[in-house]
């Protein structure tokens, strides 16, 4: 077999003879030198569902590195649960976790001088932190999502992560009976895999499919399938070949490709994480996009998917659907993707999709034809005016009227509002302001699944509006506006909101409004304060000095 960088490196004569000496300490021989060094980033941990079925991927994918003469070196990434850090402390850390995965495979590939690496990842940061630390490193890679959940069930009603949440805010407001409150939460997650909707998890692996990245159909897979193993092989076996022809992240990540994920996302109905990722996956790969950019897409990209949070369905539903190749064939046959664009195979997109149908299955009611879209245009738009100049995201699926207008009802952190929410004190009309949640304010830009969850629950997911310098759940909906930009710890315009202040959000026009005349701003900017740090060591210290605007993906290295 031919072999790159690493390879060489430790067959250069007597000089390396130490470096070699580790390698015998591990079972190695000399032939083995001559066979590149192909990394596995492995996700598993017992933290979460996410993850905790990831170690027979490993497994399946170390005896394919060997079986096609290459060595498989494995190494570990970490995870935080979105869904069990969620309302706590522990979500400020989540995305500071992507950069962290990132820095784990960056620093491992290049540390140990890699030919390659395969990256196996479950919860929600796993997929972009991946992604940048390959594309940072820059050997041939691939990327092998861990897999989806089944749906729990509780009395003939299928249930998700979610319908937790948002039964906490039924149960609060005494529309649900405690037997089911506990039914819900005891059997919501039925074994590994992760969160069931299109959420941030599903959202980026999906993505990665449209991106060239991982292989067509495997995002969609739940973890505990037996096919889930049969991809992974797979997925090593295409790593070696792409090692062969030495084809790296930044031949496949482009401007079209990027554009290519982020129209998929559109018509999966996604999450709107994935504006702040591949902001920040761009940026990685030293690929021009911006904020604007997903507006592009949006207005010409329809919503096909009836997934939940906003629609009906799993992502099980999809993958027995015809999956996102069905999704990716309608979308390429409509011209609104880029087919040339190559992928980790060596072949195009429009290759990879020759043999996949033109029209989804008629038995099905999860994709839907072009002619029939659920919406004409993509559900996540990105919103400017005076409150947010940089630009903000809204997801405007599954709303009746995505404009309001109303009294802003102000908090500073998390849990004052989700406690405002179950005490009953925030009415239909009210829209909520939660600041100082960004990604330096947080620091970590923590995600608000509990009070919109909670506002779901009470009944006033299409009546109260939210806006926040913070991050929305993929499992989020109703009128919510988030990574409001800049954010309020930097003196953005939400820090100057005052409790009973006009907001408009209109998702029509684009605009995200703070009704109130310019002198008043003036003066009270002029009276504004930056709060202190609220850490000074550390993980979360270091994200809020290194951390940039949503607006540019809160990356920590955009100097």
């Amino acid at each position: 077999m031919s072999f790159n960088r690493r390879s060489r490196n430790i067959t250069q004569g007597v000089a390396r003879a130490p470096n070699r000496s580790m390698y015998y300490a591990m079972g190695y021989r000399r032939s083995d030198f001559d066979n590149p060094m192909i990394g596995i980033a492995n996700g598993h941990s017992t933290v979460t569902p996410c993850n905790s079925g990831l170690q027979a991927l490993a497994d399946v994918a170390i005896e394919a590195i060997r079986a096609a003469g290459a060595n498989p070196q494995v190494f570990g990434t970490p995870t935080i649960s979105d869904g069990m850090a969620m309302g706590t402390e522990g979500m400020k850390y989540s995305l500071v976790s992507r950069e962290v995965i990132s820095d784990c495979v960056e620093t491992s590939v290049q540390g140990q001088w890699m030919d390659g690496v395969l990256v196996i990842g479950g919860c929600d940061k796993n997929m972009p932190g991946g992604m940048m630390g390959m594309l940072r490193a820059n050997v041939p890679s691939i990327y092998v999502y861990g897999g989806t959940i089944k749906a729990g069930h509780w009395k003939g009603q299928d249930l998700n992560i979610v319908s937790v949440f948002e039964a906490v805010g039924e149960y609060s407001r005494g529309c649900m009976c405690e037997e089911d409150f506990r039914g819900i939460e005891e059997n919501a997650i039925p074994g590994t895999g992760s969160c069931g909707g299109m959420y941030t998890a599903n959202t980026m692996s999906s993505s990665f499919e449209a991106l060239g990245m991982s292989l067509l159909g495997s995002s969609t897979m739940a973890n505990p399938d037996p096919e889930k193993l049969h991809s992974t092989a797979e997925s090593a076996r295409v790593l070696i070949e792409a090692v062969k022809r030495d084809l790296k992240p930044r031949d496949i990540v482009t401007r079209e490709s990027i554009e290519n994920a982020v129209a998929l996302i559109m018509a999966v109905g996604g999450s709107t994480n994935a504006v702040l990722h591949y902001l920040a996956i761009a940026h990685a790969a030293e690929v021009e996009w911006t904020i604007h950019d997903f507006e592009r897409v949006r207005k010409r990209v329809p919503v096909l998917c009836d997934l939940k949070p906003s629609g009906h369905y799993l992502a099980t539903d999809l993958h027995r659907a015809g999956g996102i190749p069905q999704v990716l064939k309608i979308l390429l046959d409509a011209g609104l993707l880029h087919g040339n664009c190559m992928t980790i195979t060596g072949r195009t997109l429009a290759e990879e999709l020759a043999n996949v149908p033109s029209a989804p299955r008629a038995d099905q009611p999860v994709i839907f034809p072009i002619d029939k879209a659920l919406y004409r245009q993509g559900h996540l738009a990105i919103l400017e005016g005076n409150l947010s100049p940089e630009g903000c995201v809204a997801k405007i699926t599954g709303l009746k009227n995505p404009v309001m207008t109303g009294p802003a009802r102000v908090f500073d952190d998390e849990q004052s509002a989700l406690q405002a929410i179950l005490d009953g004190k925030i009415v239909a009309g009210d829209i909520m302001v939660l600041r100082y949640l960004g990604p330096r304010g947080g620091p970590g830009m923590p995600e608000m699944l509990a009070p919109t969850s909670a506002i779901i629950g009470a009944g006033l997911g299409e009546s109260v509006g939210l806006i926040t310098d913070g991050r929305f759940s993929g499992g989020t909906w109703g009128m919510v506006v988030g990574h409001v930009a800049p954010e309020a710890a930097a003196g953005g315009p939400i820090a100057l909101v005052h409790e009973g202040d006009s907001i408009t959000i209109d998702a029509h026009k684009l605009l995200l409004q703070l009704n109130v005349d310019d002198a008043e701003l003036a003066r009270r900017r002029a009276a504004w304060k930056q709060p202190a740090a609220r850490y000074r060591r550390g993980v979360l210290a270091k994200f809020y000095q290194l951390a940039n605007s949503a607006s540019r993906g809160a990356v920590l290295d955009d100097f």
